[in-house]
C-alpha cells in the first residue's frame, strides 16, 4: 500500500482550489494565466485576452458569475449564459476550475518526480509520462468544447 503524502501546489497566496485533501494555492499571476489558458482549450476563448477580459474570467472562474462585467467578454458571458451553465459537469465553470486544477496537479506531479513532460512525437505535443511505467503516456480526459458560444473580438 501507498502512504506517501503528495504535496499540494503552492505559487502563493491569492486564490485557492480544494478537492478532497488536495489543497492548491495561486498567485495572482499563476492564477489568471491558467485561467486563460483553460478558456483557450476549452475554445471559449482566443489569446491573448486583455487584461479587462481576463479579469471578467478569472471573476467568472472564481465566483460562478460575471456580476459586473468589465469588457464585451463578461458582456458575453451573461448575454449566453443559459448556454454556459448548465449541470454540474457540464458547465463552463466547471470545466474551467477543472482545467486549472489538473493543470496544477500535473506541474506539482512533475515536480515530485511522479510524471515527466515529454514531447509526444505521434501527436507533435506535449505529454506527460510516467517514468516508474516505463515512460508511458498518461492519457488526459477529453475537456469539451465551448466554440459554438465562444467570445470573439
Amino acid at each position: 500500500m501507498d502512504t506517501t503524502r503528495r504535496g499540494n501546489y503552492e505559487s502563493g497566496t491569492d486564490y485557492v482550489l480544494e478537492y478532497g485533501e488536495l489543497r492548491f494555492t495561486f498567485n495572482e499571476r499563476d492564477f489568471s494565466e491558467r485561467v486563460e489558458l483553460a478558456g483557450s482549450k476549452l475554445r471559449f476563448v482566443e489569446l491573448p485576452l486583455e487584461p479587462e477580459e481576463q479579469d471578467d474570467l478569472v471573476n467568472l472562474t472564481v465566483n460562478g458569475e460575471v456580476g459586473e462585467p468589465t469588457s464585451e467578454l463578461g458582456s458575453h458571458v451573461n448575454e449566453h449564459w443559459a448556454e454556459l451553465v448548465g449541470p454540474a459537469e457540464r458547465s463552463l465553470v466547471h470545466w474551467l476550475r477543472r482545467l486549472v486544477f489538473r493543470g496544477a496537479w500535473l506541474d506539482q506531479r512533475v515536480k515530485e518526480g511522479e510524471l515527466e513532460l515529454v514531447f509526444d512525437d505521434r501527436e507533435l505535443s506535449f505529454g506527460y509520462a510516467q517514468p516508474d511505467r516505463g515512460f508511458e503516456l498518461i492519457e488526459l480526459s477529453p475537456e469539451p468544447s465551448w466554440a459554438q458560444v465562444a467570445y470573439r473580438r
